[in-house]
């Protein structure tokens, strides 16, 4: 009997850096009990997992966590670039303690993450806002690859997907002008599935994801390159392959 291999995908530490790099939604849920929960301000999630979060400074949460210090999860739900039926293309759960800082603390906290990237809402730091920072104990990643637990060092040693800054933006420019690029990307999915609306879904070293949505329920196919990638030049070579480009072979 032959096996049924998976193509092959970033391990489950980089998918989780990936989603955390690109910041998608987040919700904290609390411990306390002042709320099921609650929608930051901002949140940043830091190379080792450690997490700061904006909150509105009199939000009940504040005040409990500048009280004693609370066990909290933070999700954040890494949505397609697309507009699909279902949008959410995994979660990324972080359990661990969250504080609140003082005023001071929370500036220097907010400089860390206008470094690494600069937001306008950080300038509302000790002017209506308060910053809490969430230290990880242990974080878990699912999507369609599979559901993993991950210790926090696994975590920091892994690196975000090399396109993951500019997914978004190729995505979309494939969903808007290049249907017939899509079209000829369906040659790799099964037989079964390509009667359906087929729409790019993601990308990484590793390959490209294309959501089917058909009449009962959705598909989701991994279509992998001959090789991972790291370089824009790279990736246009193996897409070009997968599209079945005549000068390919002349190229490489």
């Amino acid at each position: 009997m032959s096996e049924n291999r998976r193509p092959p995908a970033p391990p489950p530490a980089e998918r989780a850096r990936t989603m955390a790099a690109r910041g998608g939604r987040a919700a904290l849920l609390p411990s306390d009990g002042t709320d099921d929960r609650v929608v930051p301000l901002l949140h940043h999630v830091h190379p080792g997992g450690r997490t700061t979060v904006l909150l509105d400074d009199d939000h009940p949460l504040v005040g409990a966590a500048r009280r004693a210090e609370l066990t909290a999860v933070l999700e954040i739900a890494d949505h397609a670039p697309v507009p699909l039926r279902e949008p959410v293309r995994g979660l990324l759960w972080i359990t661990g303690w969250i504080r609140a800082l003082d005023v001071e603390e929370g500036r220097r906290a907010a400089l860390e993450v206008a470094d690494a990237k600069p937001d306008p809402r950080l300038l509302d730091v000790g002017h209506g806002a308060a910053v809490l920072t969430l230290d990880p104990a242990s974080l878990v990643v699912a999507d369609a690859e599979g559901t993993v637990s991950l210790r926090p060092e696994l975590f920091a040693a892994a690196v975000p997907d090399p396109f993951c800054a500019h997914e978004d933006h190729w995505l979309r420019h494939l969903e808007l002008s290049h249907r017939d690029v899509v079209g000829l990307l369906s040659q790799h999915l099964p037989e079964n599935l390509r009667g359906g609306h087929v729409r790019p879904l993601g990308l990484d070293r590793f390959g490209l994801r294309l959501r089917v949505e058909a009449a009962e329920e959705d598909h989701d196919v991994r279509i992998a390159f001959s090789r991972p990638v790291a370089t824009a030049q790279e990736l246009s070579v193996e897409l070009r392959r997968l599209m079945g480009c005549p000068f390919l072979a002349q190229r490489r």
